[in-house]
């Protein structure tokens, strides 16, 4: 057992000039830009983190030993993701807009032609888009805990099945604000602030054997279900609901086997047999949910921006299945079971109730390794990622009346980042060969 003690400030700058924050939050008409160097929020310090684990031996038989574990405990994060942000608002950024096919909403009536002052220090109002925190805000924290039961089966190898549950407190939110009709010296608010919360439960059963004649396995199953308040976008309403990354069933598997040397009298076969091994690793989920969009609205009372969703039309198919030529990976969403709600108002549709693609995907490795002297080793490889080519989609065009709507855009590893697909999970079947160095 222990106990950590978290103090996380506000971030600041060793060289330079600090982002802008805000005064008077309690009150948008008469709020004003703090003055230069003002603390973006007011250090806790009181986040003490207790932590417990625990662990039983049920059964001490040879071969046959149970063990119990446990724990628990609460793990605060430092809250100072949005603490550079400030470094796009007054004094900092400045933004022109042009041409004819731009529209401003008219949530924010501010000029077409431009939306933010020049940049200057201080700033002059009408002050673009400001970012800030409550002066109270806190650090978010999780509360954690588990539950295993280990069950030995033989000598090497063991079944485990675990219990893992987890619950967000003062998690980030992010609220963005039009006070331009309460001040005319500020546009848009971007308020970071505490208040969602989460909760994460999860089954999860793992079979393990240890090397033993060269073959080392691991298989795992986890059954999860992650729900909380919104996700990461200002313009989202905050309704509970299954997580941006929630994935119900996760399955994975891995090998490894050195393979044995051949028992010959011949010199030449035992040379050429010795040092060869193989690995493969298997990965299958289901997909993740899908937000779907809607008519843009402002909340009259709190004034935030936000989708508004689609209304569920009964009785109508959630999909539309056709060949890949037409529907990428074999089905959309059916843009008919779907309609838009007045403007002003949110759609019935539950948040993230449908689900995209999921992926599954096995890559193989082929080895042999050359000892060159004592701990000396060179190993060759020739690994094949997607060995099967199984295709794996990724991003859905969700914007209802786009002509796209419902359909897959990218494949999995195009949706992942910036990084070259290849070296992502879910790309076409690829091929390299490497040669180590080991010492």
């Amino acid at each position: 057992m222990g106990i950590r003690w978290d103090v996380n400030p506000a971030p600041g700058v060793s060289k330079g000039l600090m982002p802008y924050t805000v005064a008077g939050l309690s009150d948008y008409s008469t709020m004003t830009l703090a003055p230069q160097g003002t603390p973006l929020w007011d250090t806790a310090w009181f986040n003490l983190a207790p932590r417990i684990g625990a662990a039983y031996i049920l059964n001490a038989t040879p071969e046959r030993e149970t063990v119990l574990r446990g724990g628990g405990g609460v793990f605060f994060d430092t809250g100072q993701q949005t603490g550079s942000y400030g470094f796009n608002g007054p004094g900092f950024s400045a933004m022109n807009l042009f041409g004819t096919g731009y529209s401003v909403p008219a949530a924010f009536p501010v000029p077409v032609t431009v939306s933010s002052p020049a940049i200057a220090q201080p700033p002059t109002t009408p002050y673009g888009v400001v970012y800030a925190n409550p002066p109270h805000f806190q650090s978010p924290y999780t509360i954690q805990w588990n539950l295993s039961l280990e069950q030995a089966l033989g000598r090497s190898q063991t079944f485990t099945m675990s219990y893992v549950g987890a619950n967000g407190r003062k998690l980030l939110e992010l609220a963005s604000i039009n006070v331009s009709q309460f001040n005319p010296q500020f546009t848009t608010l971007y308020l970071f602030k505490n208040g969602l919360t989460s909760n994460y439960n999860a089954l999860q059963v793992k079979f393990q054997r240890q090397v033993a004649r060269g073959l080392q396995a691991l298989a795992s199953y986890t059954w999860s279900h992650s729900l909380d308040y919104g996700s990461y976008n200002a313009v989202y309403p905050y309704q509970y609901g299954n997580s941006d990354f929630d994935v119900r069933s996760n399955a994975t598997a891995a090998i490894s086997y050195e393979l044995p040397q051949p028992r010959s009298s011949s010199s030449w076969l035992r040379i050429s047999a010795d040092g060869w091994g193989l690995d493969g690793r298997f990965a299958a989920r289901t997909g993740f949910p899908v937000f779907l969009n809607g008519n843009t609205t402002v909340d009259p009372v709190t004034r935030q921006t936000y989708y508004g969703g689609l209304n569920l039309i009964p009785n109508v198919p959630l999909f539309v299945y056709g060949p890949g030529s037409t529907y990428p990976g074999g089905r959309r969403i059916n843009p008919a079971a779907f309609s838009l709600p007045p403007r002003g108002q949110a759609g019935n549709a539950p948040r993230n109730f449908i689900r995209g693609f999921g992926a599954v995907q096995t890559d193989v490795a082929i080895r042999r390794s050359f000892p060159i002297h004592d701990s000396l080793t060179v190993q060759f490889r020739a690994e094949a990622f997607n060995v099967f080519n199984h295709p794996n989609f990724g991003s859905i065009n969700t914007s209802y009346g786009n002509i796209q709507f419902g359909k897959a855009t990218q494949t999995l590893a195009q949706s992942l980042g910036t990084l070259s697909p290849l070296y992502q999970q879910g790309g076409p079947r690829s091929l390299q060969l490497a040669l180590k160095l080991m010492f």
